[in-house]
Formats: C-alpha cells, sequence, structure tokens
C-alpha cells in the first residue's frame, strides 16, 4: 500500500509542476526534472538564458551597424577631400572686369579639375570686397582643404584671415598684395607690380631719346586702377619712381577708371576737355586703354606710334597685342595671369608637407607695338 502511495504522490507533483509550467508561461527557459528522491521541481535553463542573451546582443549588434552604414553614406556625400579624395579649393576671384580677369579665371579653372584630382568651389566676387569675405568665411564653413584669394583691395582681410588659420587651412594670395600680416596667409603668388611700372618708366625713357625729345616738357596722365588695388599701386609707384628722375616729366593728373573699358573711355573725355596739350597717357591695364582710345578719337585727336599722344599700356592681353598692331597703343606691359599652374605646383608641395617660397613672380615681359604682330601668334591669352 505504500508503495502505491508513493506513486500516486510522484504523480501529483508532476502534474502539479505541469500546471505551474503553464501558468508561468511557454515562452519561459525553464524546464521541469526530478530530484534523487523522487520530487518533482522546476530549474531555469541557464543554457537558455546565455542564448537569449547572446541573441540580444546580435541585434544591438546588427542595429549599430545600421547606423554606422548610416554616417558612413552621410560621410560619402560631403564635399571635403577625407570622402572624396580629392584636394577641395576655394578661390575668391575678384570679378570679370576685364580680359586679363577672364584669362586668370580660365587658368585656374583649368589647372584645378576633377581630372588632376581637385574640387574647386569657385566665386565670382563682382568687385565687391563684402561679397569676397563672406565667400572666404564660407570656405572655412565648409573646411576646404585650401583657399586662394585675389583680394579685391589690400585692406580689411585680417578678420577672416583668422578664421582660416584657426582651422588650419593654408590661404594662398594670388595677383594683387594684401596688408594683412604675414603669418596670416602661407604665400603670395604674382606679379611684380611696382616693377611693371617701372618698366614702363624705363621704357618711355628710351622712346622719348629715340625720338629726340628726351629734353623737351612731356605732359603727362594717368587713368588708375581700381582705389586700393595694390596693382594700381605698384604700377603708380614703379612708373612715379622713374618720373621723378625727370624734370621735364610733367605728371598733369590721375584719375580713376577702375579698370574697365567704361572708366577709361569717362576719365578720358575728363581729361580732353581740361587738357589741350597732352604728350604721354598711362592707362593701369588694356580695358582702360581701350576706352581712352575711343575717346580720343572721338575728340577728333590721335594717338599711338603715328599719333600725337603716346599710349602705354599694362596687361598685355591678346587685345592689346591687337590694339598695338592697329596703331592704338605704343607699348605694353606685361601682367601675366596664368598663375593657375603656379598655384597647383604649391600647392601639390604644401600637400606632400614641403615649405614653398612666401613670396613668387610670374614671368614678365615689355611688348612694344613694332613687334606685336610677329609675337601674338605664340601668346596664350
Amino acid at each position: 500500500m505504500e508503495g502505491v502511495f508513493q506513486m500516486k504522490k510522484k504523480v501529483f507533483a508532476i502534474v502539479l509542476c505541469m500546471i505551474m509550467v503553464m501558468i508561468t508561461g511557454c515562452g519561459k527557459s525553464d524546464m521541469m526534472v526530478l530530484t534523487p528522491n523522487g520530487d518533482a521541481v522546476i530549474q531555469s535553463d541557464g543554457t537558455s538564458q546565455n542564448t537569449a542573451s547572446e541573441s540580444k546582443s546580435d541585434d544591438t549588434k546588427q542595429e549599430e551597424a545600421k547606423e554606422e552604414k548610416k554616417e558612413e553614406k552621410k560621410e560619402e556625400t560631403k564635399s571635403d577631400s577625407s570622402s572624396s579624395g580629392k584636394i577641395h579649393v576655394g578661390f575668391a576671384q575678384v570679378g570679370s572686369e576685364s580680359g586679363w580677369r577672364l584669362a586668370q579665371t580660365q587658368s585656374m579653372k583649368e589647372t584645378f579639375t576633377e581630372a588632376n584630382g581637385y574640387q574647386l568651389d569657385f566665386v565670382d566676387c563682382n568687385n565687391d570686397q563684402k561679397t569676397q569675405i563672406d565667400a572666404l568665411s564660407k570656405f572655412v564653413q565648409d573646411k576646404v582643404d585650401y583657399i586662394i584669394l585675389d583680394p579685391i583691395v589690400e585692406d580689411g582681410y585680417d578678420d577672416v584671415l583668422k578664421e582660416a588659420k584657426n582651422a588650419n587651412i593654408p590661404v594662398i594670395v594670388v595677383d594683387r598684395n594684401i596688408s594683412a600680416d604675414a603669418s596670416l596667409y602661407t604665400c603670395w603668388i604674382g606679379s611684380d607690380f611696382e616693377k611693371e611700372g617701372e618698366q614702363a618708366g624705363k621704357w618711355l625713357e628710351k622712346y622719348l631719346k629715340e625720338q629726340k625729345k628726351d629734353s623737351e616738357d612731356i605732359n603727362i596722365l594717368t587713368i588708375l586702377g581700381s582705389d586700393g588695388a595694390s596693382a594700381a599701386i605698384g604700377r603708380t609707384d614703379g612708373f612715379e619712381a622713374i618720373a621723378k628722375k625727370h624734370d621735364n616729366w610733367k605728371l598733369l593728373d590721375k584719375k580713376t577708371g577702375d579698370f574697365t573699358k567704361d572708366g577709361g573711355n569717362a576719365v578720358m573725355k575728363t581729361f580732353l576737355k581740361k587738357y589741350d596739350d597732352i604728350d604721354v597717357l598711362v592707362c593701369q591695364n588694356d580695358d582702360e586703354a581701350f576706352g581712352a582710345v575711343e575717346a580720343i578719337k572721338e575728340a577728333g585727336k590721335t594717338c599711338g606710334p603715328d599719333g600725337d599722344i603716346t599710349v602705354i599700356s599694362f596687361d598685355a592681353t591678346g587685345d592689346g597685342f591687337k590694339a598695338m598692331i592697329a596703331g592704338d597703343i605704343n607699348v605694353d606691359v606685361e601682367c601675366n595671369p596664368l598663375e593657375g599652374s603656379l598655384v597647383g605646383e604649391t600647392i601639390q608641395k604644401l600637400n606632400a608637407g614641403e615649405k614653398v617660397d612666401a613670396i613668387q613672380y610670374t614671368k614678365e615681359e615689355v611688348f612694344p607695338a613694332e613687334k606685336a604682330e610677329e609675337i601674338l601668334p605664340s601668346r596664350a591669352y
């Protein structure tokens, strides 16, 4: 009888355990086992719990992997060199006021192409300094690798250059000079404007001697470039340094023509009304000279190698050569706009961790009218 009783007890315990499992739910990782004395108990399955824990960990890893992929996609859409593999360059250009400026822009765009390993952000600042400073700040915000600045005027860039320096972005100043401390930019590349002015003055010395007019009083007028532009300042200082050596050179007047044809035309009309005897006209770029020549002809006067007014110009663009060939301009002092390759070489050196010269000049010459037709076919701009 006792054996039967013990058997009933075990059956009852088993049934009771099954009922408890059903109550706690089938999703649990628990199991029923018998003790050595035949009692049935519920025991937690540690192995199952570990498996669940590992499963949960895998889910978390998958979610984290998804988030990483999202971040990678975001990085791929960025325009910086770290994601594109290209050197990101920002160029704040003065504007498009002259043929020289267009040639310079083209030179930069041909250098900083995707095929050459660059991404170029180009901004035409339309001769407005605020627009240019805003463009420079945007380059800093976009974390470009290098900034190229052709300053509209010499002053007023210190704060934005400090922004670039704090962001460890090298700034290369091109063409025009800048008054900011040299520690705020990496280097300057361009023309020696004062030397250009001196070359113009030395050409006039030689020309007047050849014409046997070196002892006569020479009345000289100058159409200046944009106020505050280093090209205008340098050319003026250089030419006047030579003029001061000659007591018979009379610097009658100078007014700004803003490096434009319309500006040159307007200033020349004013000069023609004010001065009857004009021997030499100095125009600080070709576009001003084109406008001035039109005004001279409209006034019934002549200019050029066979005319009454000797015209000196700067830039030596293709159109400047054509004006010399046409007999309108006596001499054109070169200001080389093809700076792109030299700037590109400088950036490649900096990218390789090499040092570069703080000042780098482009090669330039003086072209008299008598050689213009021969030289023009070989000109690149």
